[in-house]
């Protein structure tokens, strides 16, 4: 027993046993790789998570203006500054670009497919939050141009916040925009996706 001890403790004559990471763990990648990827895990999680209500809300919201706002009279909220009104919207956010429905819907489309490469390498809280928000707006409004009337890629958003002097717009449009507010702040302050901070 003690001989086959022996022989087990005993490195070969080669150096091949593993090396210890900081932390106890065996192998170069145990200690600096693991933490980080439980990290990016944690921050996708909170773009999901951010995502998903974002996105819940404004089909919540549609849904119910379509139900009990549509075909009546536009809801006072602060006076004669803010009310909820139904309006359809062919154009992207506050009813820009009303001939290009189908354009932009495919930039939405791809808007999408960007936030997903991009989560792959995500380790910043700051920019989960900012992604998430650009996805759940997305998202939202992807929803209405390929499920809603008048048909499939071509279909109207539904809009309904409506402040005075101001274009109508929903909540998908509020989160798409402070997604972007947040992201050009993290931007301006050096801080990229994978936590990594520069300076030029």
């Amino acid at each position: 027993m003690a001989e086959a001890e022996r022989i087990i403790d005993t490195p070969d004559s080669e150096g091949e046993r593993p090396e210890t990471g900081p932390d106890g763990e065996h192998g170069a990648d145990a200690g600096d790789g693991a933490a980080p990827r439980s990290r990016g895990k944690r921050r996708i999680a909170v773009l999901l998570a951010v995502a998903a209500v974002a996105y819940l809300f404004d089909l919540g919201t549609k849904m119910l203006v379509v139900a009990k706002l549509e075909h009546h009279q536009a809801i006072p909220v602060i006076g004669e500054w803010l009310r909820f009104e139904a309006v359809r919207n062919p154009g992207a956010a506050f009813g820009i670009g009303e001939a290009l429905t189908v354009v932009f819907t495919v930039i939405a489309a791809a808007v999408i497919v960007v936030i997903a490469r991009i989560a792959r390498k995500l380790y910043s809280l700051p920019w989960a939050v900012a992604l998430g928000l650009l996805l759940g707006g997305a998202l939202g409004n992807l929803t209405d141009r390929l499920f809603r009337s008048p048909g499939f890629f071509r279909g109207e958003v539904v809009d309904f916040i409506a402040p005075k002097g101001f274009a109508v717009f929903n909540l998908a449009d509020t989160a798409i925009v402070c997604g972007g507010v947040l992201i050009v702040l993290l931007s301006f302050r050096g801080l990229d996706p994978d936590g990594t901070v520069h300076k030029d």
